[in-house]
């Protein structure tokens, strides 16, 4: 396919994906403004506003392999454009839901779209850029657009929320779909892997199974009870999956996720990585959007253009991590990342009723730095070393990976919220969120860690000897 494509082409193929990822990461984030409007108007409990948000992102995360599998097989225009046409649906849906309930549900119909158009760009991406080098900076620009696109997600889902009401942040996706999908069938061509791996029903039921049950577990368990019988099932439940997730994908002959991936440093360092960085991510605009909302009283207008600093910041930072991870690797960007996400934490644990906006914009300028740094060397880092006919498969464990950390971020900032919290959630904010913001600060110097070990000339042996003598990605 890339034979045949000019370099104009290509960067146009660039453009379209990098455009439809924009609204998928969008839908990340831009629904954490308008959960206290939400909460208001549909009755929803803080339990019921994780799901919102988690709803979305574990679906993301259950399908986004075996879609990239299915796309393989049946043609990744088609599955891009199948899964533009459905996450345009689920949007208008999500708008026009009347409970809280039916919005969770079509939350789930938007990722199932989502997960059609994710791995499957990447994987666009990867077999049109051939040369390491440009395929390097390619990815930088496709990392950089999916962390943006998640950073101004509270500035835009504020100013619609005031606007024209939180619906319109689900509308605003349904145009944007209609222009890709005709954008796509124009300029995109059709391509198939040349031996497409087999669809793996078990291993997908596995990892449902899995995601499913260690995130209602973490969010149901305050209120249900840790150990109740449910919660202690759901647990056991993540156990047993995960047990016989391993068993079984050893032992199969062309497997939903590889074994021996794990075997590459610095592939398991970046699924560590992602998951560490999108659950820091996701708690924080999570806790955030209640704290400017309901602690200190912003309009949804106003609190999303105080999050302009941190979204500033991925905006800048972005492509300057995707240029030095095509020019330098992966090292300098995930120690700047980590050192910023930690000391963005531990700045926003002195918050109170009363901090000062000097501080509060220092936190988010941080914190933005940090994460505009995380994104480019996460899939960099995942396919580092892999077969090229494996890349696209890497990258998508590592977008799996962005997901189950934006579920977990989520599920775990609402339980220590709601566990900790004394009275109404106006006046018990601040003390019960502190406890968050450490763990954001411990998610930060684990990137960190991570970041220093993975890139050394030990690890990039353990990824060059765990699939053999083959070409590198």
């Amino acid at each position: 396919m890339d034979a045949q494509l000019s370099r104009r082409r290509r960067l146009l193929v660039l453009g379209i994906c990098c455009s439809s990822l924009f609204i998928v990461g969008l839908d990340l984030t831009i629904v954490n403004l308008a959960l206290p409007t939400i909460r208001t108007e549909l009755g929803a409990s803080v339990s019921k506003l994780q799901w919102t948000v988690d709803a979305y992102t574990l679906v993301l995360a259950a399908l986004l392999m075996v879609s990239g599998s299915t796309a393989d097989r049946v043609g990744r225009r088609r599955t891009f454009q199948a899964g533009l046409i459905v996450f345009g649906l689920g949007s208008l849906l999500c708008g026009l839901a009347p409970t809280v309930d039916l919005l969770i549900v079509f939350r789930m119909l938007q990722a199932v779209g989502g997960s059609m158009m994710n791995p499957v760009a990447m994987s666009i991406i990867t077999n049109t850029f051939t040369d390491p080098r440009e395929r390097a900076q390619a990815i930088g620009v496709w990392g950089g657009v999916v962390g943006l696109s998640m950073a101004i997600g509270p500035a835009v889902g504020g100013a619609l929320v005031d606007s024209l009401g939180w619906r319109f942040i689900f509308w605003i996706n349904v145009p944007v779909a209609i222009a890709a999908v005709v954008m796509t069938a124009l300029f995109v061509p059709e391509s198939r892997a040349a031996v497409p791996r087999r669809i793996d029903p078990v291993g997908q039921v596995l990892v449902v199974l899995l995601l499913g049950g260690l995130t209602y577990g973490l969010i149901e368990g305050r209120a249900l009870g840790w150990g109740s019988p449910l919660i202690l099932g759901c647990f056991g439940l993540t156990v047993v999956a995960l047990i016989a997730l391993v068993g079984y994908e050893r032992r199969r002959e062309q497997p939903l996720l590889d074994p021996r991936f794990f075997r590459s440093a610095p592939f398991s360092g970046a699924t560590l990585i992602a998951v560490a960085g999108f659950a820091a991510l996701s708690g924080f605009l999570f806790l955030n959007s209640l704290y400017l909302q309901s602690v200190r009283g912003y309009s949804a207008l106003h609190a999303g253009l105080l999050t302009l600093p941190m979204a500033a910041m991925t905006l800048l930072f972005s492509p300057i991590s995707g240029w030095l991870v095509g020019h330098r690797g992966p090292r300098l960007p995930l120690v700047v990342a980590g050192t910023m996400l930690a000391a963005s934490g531990a700045i926003l644990s002195q918050l109170s009723g009363e901090t000062t906006l000097v501080m509060l914009a220092t936190g988010y300028l941080v914190f933005g730095i940090g994460f505009g740094m995380l994104n480019a060397p996460i899939t960099n880092a995942a396919v580092s070393g892999m077969p090229r006919s494996q890349a696209g498969v890497a990258a998508a464990v590592a977008s799996t990976s962005r997901q189950v950390g934006a579920s977990l971020g989520v599920a775990v900032a609402g339980t220590v919220l709601s566990a900790r919290l004394v009275g109404p959630l106006e006046s018990g904010f601040v003390p019960a969120a502190r406890l968050y913001w450490f763990i954001i600060v411990g998610c930060g110097l684990l990137v960190l860690a991570l970041g220093l070990i993975t890139t050394t000339a030990w690890a990039r042996r353990t990824a060059d000897s765990s699939f053999g003598d083959t070409s590198p990605a």
